[in-house]
């Protein structure tokens, strides 16, 4: 790296666990970070569409005195619309936690529990696909993004909204001590241990390749590619819901 130089981060797990990784910059260069909100497949996917994923960034050395105008423009230029400031820290701290718990690995295992109780119970394969992952991925979580939480309560059945409502204390009360947990081996830099160790390990595309394989040949994923096969193959177009009132506590059954 030459003086004046922009050193350009996409996660901040590099320089907040230094000591780990000894990514340590020269003090003559800028340290920036633009962290898109999604995976770089999503990303580049979206540029290609003359769309964009939100962004935070940050600054973690500013020796040109242009580092932030340098992140802005980064951000700017890979599509992201909205920009939001954070730090190195707290970057990684979100994304490692967010990672583990919703996004991924509390998903998965949420879904994988309620799975096995309705197979459990004798519901067929499809059947407990579908009241899983399909619902949720095809409908609901639509309603999420088009207009929040409530928004997705609010057009659903009375029967959905009680339940979710009575149940949802519920689960953030079974959870909460995990996602400390969780937080504290992120921020201590145990689960940054763990990454190194295991990705550093010669034979470890080997053991991650059959980790994946027994997730996707598990029935209940080879039951979701059932499912998916029976699709339409073309979707219907998207229509505005902003007239929309919602059920508001009437079955939409």
């Amino acid at each position: 790296l030459k003086p004046g130089k922009a050193l350009y981060f996409s996660h901040g797990f590099s320089i907040v666990y230094k000591d780990q990784t000894k990514v340590i910059p020269p003090k003559d260069v800028d340290v920036i970070l633009v962290a898109p909100k999604g995976s770089g497949t999503s990303v580049r996917r979206n540029f290609l569409n003359g769309a964009g994923i939100n962004s935070s960034y940050a600054v973690g050395q500013d020796a040109t005195g242009r580092a932030v105008e340098r992140t802005l423009a980064i951000g700017i230029a890979i599509g992201s619309g909205y920009l939001f400031p954070t730090t190195f820290e707290q970057e990684v701290y979100s994304d490692l936690t967010g990672e583990r718990g919703v996004l991924m690995g509390a998903l998965a295992g949420i879904m994988e529990a309620q799975y096995e109780v309705l197979r459990a119970n004798g519901h067929s394969p499809s059947e407990a696909f579908n009241e899983t992952v399909e619902e949720l991925t095809q409908s609901l979580i639509r309603l999420v993004d088009e207009n929040g939480m409530d928004w997705m309560y609010m057009n659903c059945s009375a029967t959905a909204q009680r339940g979710a409502l009575d149940w949802k204390p519920k689960f953030k009360k079974a959870t909460l001590p995990l996602f400390k947990e969780l937080y504290k081996r992120v921020k201590t830099g145990v689960e940054t241990r763990r990454v190194l160790s295991a990705t550093g390990a010669k034979d470890y595309a080997a053991r991650l390749q059959k980790e994946l394989n027994a997730l996707g040949n598990s029935e209940m994923w080879l039951a979701g590619k059932a499912v998916r096969a029976l699709r339409p193959k073309v979707s219907g177009e998207a229509k505005p819901l902003k007239k929309i009132k919602g059920v508001q506590g009437r079955s939409s059954n």
